[in-house]
């Protein structure tokens, strides 16, 4: 049987566990892969994820210097292909609206992903329509393959219209994770019907049951623990969530726990010892899947205040919330993008309006104080993510599309 080429940007990465959990399901479901990333990895950790996962992995050079008789090589195979003037035009194309190195490089890389592809590959699924899009796109043309795509949240929201135009009409067909993304590409495709919504959902596999005995923490005595899971950076908000906590009353005992690496991490710490948080505060960089499970079944209160970057960015639809909701954990979080989705407020959670530092701060100290509203709101959420936001129906239906063109 032939196998579908899966493109990431890097592999593995421990901020994509959603990619992981496809791949994995994927593989469970008969579809044999090789994955292709764009880099190597350089997270300290890998998830059991991806210790179970069998594919094969191609790693492109990730900068032209990196192997240039490689490059070369690629380079000349591709310019005695049919294929070459078609798919060299395209690339042009787009270097005359971007004009720089970097659309170089995924021309180069593009051209060794198509004179390595091993010739069992009948299609190319890309991850995000950013660079790996623009590399797979080239590949495809240039081995004479067709392609599809799965986009998720900075891929949509810091590309250029144009070129997010240019490969929603070039490619097969096109999944993408909200009902905001669906919306927005399917407003900016030639031909809507292309892009469909598929949650990533989770596997709830090894992600414990919520407490049969709740927390009675109020904040009064024993610290109440708050733990939040994400990238220190901008759009995570985390700047906010400081200094909504060094509002909190000095009376109110709470500890928060941060887990996650990032460029913004010296920064925050420096910013939590300004105002005074560095004793309630403790910061454990990266950690594998294991060690945010566990902290999360200590947790009493899970918060993530992410907001729009300046560049655009934003969340998707975290991953981190479905795991803490899927244990029982009470989450507060904000009105961006696909959260909303996952979160009502009142109802499975807790949701304020992003960058409000005021109204993040009153709902701290409600949730801090009140265990009996943590867990009712947890235990609405475990049953409400369980239900609708399980991975089999969107795993379902992606095998079902690639087992058209194995």
């Amino acid at each position: 049987m032939s196998r579908i080429a899966v493109v990431v940007k890097g592999y593995p990465r421990l901020s994509e566990t959603f990619i992981a959990q496809e791949i994995l399901g994927l593989e469970r479901r008969g579809i044999p892969i090789l994955i292709v990333a764009l880099r190597k990895p350089y997270d300290p950790f890998i998830h059991e994820l991806h210790r179970q996962i069998s594919a094969e992995v191609m790693y492109l050079p990730e900068y032209v210097k990196d192997d240039p008789a490689r490059v070369a090589k690629a380079k000349r195979w591709a310019e005695k292909q049919p294929t070459h003037a078609a798919a060299k035009a395209l690339f042009e194309a787009d270097y005359a609206q971007e004009h720089n190195a970097g659309r170089q490089r995924r021309w180069a890389q593009g051209c060794v992903f198509a004179h390595e592809l091993p010739e069992d590959i009948s299609w190319i699924h890309t991850h995000y329509l950013h660079t790996p899009c623009s590399v797979s796109r080239y590949a495809a043309h240039l081995s004479g393959r067709g392609w599809s795509f799965s986009a998720h949240a900075k891929d949509i929201w810091t590309s250029e219209e144009w070129d997010l135009r240019t490969k929603l009409d070039d490619a097969a067909w096109g999944v993408t994770c909200t009902g905001v993304n669906v919306d927005h590409l399917k407003n900016l495709s030639a031909d809507p019907s292309k892009v469909e919504l598929v949650y990533h959902g989770l596997d709830f596999t090894g992600f414990p049951e919520p407490k049969v005995t709740p927390s009675l923490r109020d904040g009064s005595s024993d610290p109440v623990q708050v733990l939040s899971v994400g990238r220190a950076v901008e759009k995570k908000g985390y700047d906010d969530l400081l200094h909504a906590m060094a509002k909190l009353p000095k009376d109110l005992n709470w500890h928060f726990t941060h887990i996650g690496g990032g460029e913004l991490s010296d920064e925050l710490k420096q910013m939590s010892d300004k105002l005074g948080l560095s004793e309630r505060i403790s910061w454990k960089g990266a950690q594998p899947r294991e060690e945010v499970i566990k902290a999360c079944s200590e947790a009493d209160l899970f918060t993530l205040p992410s907001k729009l970057a300046k560049s655009g960015d934003r969340d998707g639809l975290p991953n981190v919330l479905m795991e803490a909701q899927s244990m029982g954990l009470c989450c507060l979080s904000t009105q961006v993008s696909a959260i909303p989705e996952l979160i009502m407020d009142g109802t499975t959670g807790r949701l304020v309006p992003p960058a409000d530092r005021q109204s993040l701060a009153a709902a701290l100290m409600e949730l801090i104080a009140n265990p009996s509203l943590r867990d009712r709101l947890g235990r609405a959420a475990a049953a409400h993510v369980r239900k609708e936001f399980a991975s089999a129906p969107g795993l379902d239906h992606l095998a079902a599309k690639f087992r058209k063109v194995l």
